[in-house]
């Protein structure tokens, strides 16, 4: 009985707020009320563009650290016998999808033609490339391979190691293919390279590109010594095949082996991580202010009406209706103005983020030649000099990444901004006696 009464004060509103909106078609309240509806579609469409851009910005840097620097989980300090053991657990452990050992040290390197550049040496396993699909995948090989196998003999007749060089490290070097390299050591207790005073030298076998500019310009890569026993600083990068479970499983390895240190890839790029949602947060508080302006355009529209409203407030209320059910009639039309403008909004946010290359690519042409063509009618000589932005380019080539909880929390942040601004304008419903009003009419 309660849901029959219920449902046919929900029709009775949705009624009489639908007449409300058929009445306000011509006038300023119609021009406000599409105005509301387009301020929460652009405000809702903005952010969803907005945030998955920056979604797909960050993954970047955080895809290029995850897979080639920091991995999800860490294990460390392991003598040779907890190795030999890790290695079977890792190997044996369902949610680890691949286990790769590896040693860094600071280096200082010199090109034959004497630049210098200061890199982290990172020591892996040679086969890294097949073993770990996630570091093949970013570290992409712009030239030469990723052979950390195969020698290289100088033609003084001296036995050249493979080194792998990030593309900035490798311009600031001027080296390239084949080039020979000088690493020297800043600690002379480094078990990876000898004593500063004794360089070692390796040939570029190839150079690597990620999405992360610091990885670019600071590391190194070389093969992994067979003998690891003489290594003190063996690590274990360990990378799991579900990122919500690196937690239990890092509890897990802690119980197994009490010994090692185990680190997080959250502890370890603590700082960095902090920033991205930082400025993350910043950005979507700073989008958020669209809603607050449609919202306060909505209050001061909804209590407009509800002035002018007032007769048939007041025949609704004489007739008995009660005084909540008359304002959620109110509130149900700013509902309406955010559901539409809103599911307007999501649409085309979706439909941007999903061909977010062609819209960038649309654009930048559009903007040529507009430019083109007021540079032909003001300033000739400068029209053939004009080229394309290569910023756009640039955007076009970060893949937005479009989050459910993030895109659902928009969109209803969108509809109940202008439901909630619609309740405030309501509460002012019947200041004035029914009798005033009516006898004012």
């Amino acid at each position: 009985m309660k849901g029959s009464r219920f449902g046919l004060d929900f029709r009775w509103i949705y009624f009489v707020a639908k007449r409300f909106s058929l009445v306000d078609l011509k006038g300023a309240e119609a021009f406000t009320s599409r105005l509301s509806t387009l301020g929460i579609c652009f405000g809702v469409m903005t952010l969803i563009i907005v945030i998955s851009v920056m979604n797909g910005f960050q993954r970047e840097f955080i895809d290029a650290i995850m897979e080639v620097s920091s991995y999800n989980v860490r294990a460390e300090n392991l003598d040779m016998e907890a190795r030999v053991a890790f290695e079977k657990f890792a190997s044996e452990e369902s949610a680890i999808e691949c286990a790769v050992a590896f040693t860094e040290s600071e280096s200082l390197l010199v090109s034959a033609d004497g630049r210098q550049g200061v890199a982290l040496v990172r020591a892996i396993e040679a086969d890294v490339m097949e073993k770990d699909s996630g570091f093949a995948q970013e570290a992409r090989v712009v030239r030469g391979s990723f052979d950390l196998q195969s020698a290289m003999v100088s033609e003084d007749g001296e036995r050249l190691e493979p080194c792998v060089l990030g593309i900035a490290l490798a311009r600031s070097l001027n080296v390239g293919i084949g080039d020979e390299v000088n690493f020297y050591a800043t600690d002379s207790g480094d078990s990876l390279l000898e004593a500063f005073s004794h360089p070692r030298k390796f040939f570029v076998a190839g150079i690597f590109l990620t999405g992360y500019a610091d990885i670019n310009s600071s590391y190194a890569f070389v093969a992994l010594p067979s003998q690891t026993e003489k290594i003190e600083k063996l690590i274990y990068g360990i990378k799991t095949k579900n990122s919500a479970g690196e937690g239990a499983l890092a509890k897990k390895i802690q119980l197994e082996f009490p010994d090692a240190k185990i680190s997080l890839w959250k502890e370890y790029n603590r700082s960095f991580f902090s920033v991205l949602r930082v400025e993350k947060n910043m950005l979507m508080l700073l989008v958020v202010l669209i809603f607050v302006v449609v919202a306060i355009n909505i209050f001061n529209s909804m209590r407009r009406i509800v002035f002018e409203r007032r007769a048939e407030i007041s025949t609704l209320s004489a007739l008995g209706a009660k005084i909540h059910s008359v304002k959620n009639i109110f509130i149900m039309r700013g509902f309406l103005i955010g559901l539409r403008g809103a599911i307007a909004g999501l649409v085309l946010g979706l439909f941007f983020c999903v061909n977010i290359k062609s819209v960038f690519t649309v654009l930048s042409s559009a903007l040529f030649y507009l430019q083109y063509f007021f540079a032909l009618i003001f300033s000739p000589q400068n029209a053939l000099t004009l080229s394309e932005n290569p910023m756009f380019a640039v955007y076009a080539n970060i893949p937005a990444r479009m989050y459910a909880h993030e895109i659902i929390f928009i969109t209803l942040f969108g509809i109940f901004s202008a439901a909630f601004s619609a309740w405030a304008a309501s509460r002012e419903i019947l200041n004035a006696s029914i009798s005033e009003v009516l006898h004012e009419n």
